[in-house]
């Protein structure tokens, strides 16, 4: 059973992760959305070169959000255990299989 101090302590961290992400967040649409313009002050967009910044810490952004959040939509809650209990079946009806060859 866990202490209060310690769901304290979990919970305190886990609000500082979704701080940085949310930081991190804004950081990315401000910084990109300065690039943008001066991308256009440059050359009209007549070469998007800001896109490559996007796109790069796009996908950087992608696997915070999968960090913080977990990967849920891919794996579910239980997923691990689900797992882990599968193959511990799988590898229980392997075992029988070969000991009733032996017989």
């Amino acid at each position: 059973m866990e202490s209060k101090e310690e769901k304290f302590l979990r919970a305190k961290q886990r609000v500082q992760e979704l701080r940085k992400y949310y930081m991190g967040l804004i950081s990315f649409v401000v910084f990109n959305g300065i690039l943008a313009g001066i991308n256009y002050y440059v050359n009209q967009w007549d070469h998007m070169w800001f896109l490559w910044v996007t796109f790069f810490w796009g996908i950087g952004l992608f696997f915070d959000t999968a960090k913080v959040f977990g990967l849920q939509f891919i794996f579910g809650k239980n997923w691990e255990s689900k797992k882990i209990k599968e193959y511990m079946e799988n590898e229980e009806k392997d075992e029988a299989v070969n000991f009733k060859r032996w017989d």
